[in-house]
C-alpha cells in the first residue's frame, strides 16, 4: 500500500515521545496535520504539532480522507476511536513509565496544576500500563490498524537509527531518514531513569 493510501498516526501515552516522533516524520517526509494551537513553550520546546478536532473524533471525522499520506498524532485514548473504511499506520510511542510519570511532574508544576491529593505513581503506572495493554488489544483487533510499538529510550540511547529504519519500511519506505535521524536532539531527554 502506498503512503497516500493510508493516515500514519503517532500515539501513545502523554509525555512518551509523540511530538519527538512527529517531528522526526516531518522531518522524513511525511507531512503532519496540525493546526498550530498549542504552541511550542519549556516541555515541549520543538513543538506539541497537534490538532484539535482530533479530540472531537467521536463527532468529527471530515478531515479524515484529507489526511491521508500524512501523520496526525492522537493520545491513546482516542486512537481506537478511529473509523473503520479507512487505514491506519500507527507509531505507538513507549518509554520507561517511571521518565513518564516524572515528566508530567514536572510539566504539571510548571504549570502550577500538582495536586497534593493526587494519586501515587504506583497507582498512576498501574493505570497507565492496564490502558496501553487495553489499547494496543483493540489496535491489534481493528482490521483497520496496522501499529508497531516505538522505543523512546532506544532512540534517545543510540538505538535511533535502527528505530528509523523500522519506522521507513513500515511507512512504505522512501523517508529521508538522515533528517529523521538529526531531529533526535538528547538535550531534550531531560527526564531519565
Amino acid at each position: 500500500m502506498k503512503r497516500d493510501e493510508f493516515i500514519t498516526v503517532v500515539s501513545g501515552l502523554p509525555r512518551s515521545g509523540t511530538s519527538m516522533m512527529m517531528s522526526m516524520l516531518d522531518a522524513g517526509g511525511v507531512p503532519p496535520i496540525s493546526d498550530g494551537i498549542r504552541t511550542a513553550d519549556d516541555d515541549n520546546p520543538k513543538g506539541y504539532y497537534e490538532f484539535e478536532r482530533v479530540k472531537k473524533i467521536r463527532e468529527d471525522t471530515a478531515w479524515i480522507p484529507e489526511a491521508r499520506g500524512k501523520a496526525v498524532k492522537m493520545i491513546s485514548k482516542l486512537v481506537v476511536d478511529l473509523p473503520a473504511g479507512h487505514h491506519y499506520r500507527v507509531l505507538f510511542m513507549r518509554r520507561r513509565m517511571e521518565e513518564i510519570l516524572a515528566s508530567q511532574k514536572r510539566m504539571m508544576e510548571r504549570r502550577g496544576t500538582v495536586r497534593d491529593d493526587g494519586p501515587s505513581d504506583e497507582v498512576m503506572a498501574q493505570f497507565f500500563e492496564k490502558h496501553v495493554a487495553d489499547t494496543l488489544g483493540r489496535l491489534q483487533a481493528g482490521s483497520q490498524f496496522e501499529y508497531i510499538e516505538v522505543d523512546y529510550n532506544a532512540i534517545m540511547t543510540g538505538g535511533a537509527d535502527a528505530a528509523i529504519e523500522q519506522i521507513d519500511t513500515f511507512l512504505g519506505g522512501g523517508l529521508n531518514r538522515a533528517a529523521m535521524r538529526k531531529v533526535v536532539d538528547d538535550n531534550l531527554y531531560r527526564q531519565r531513569a
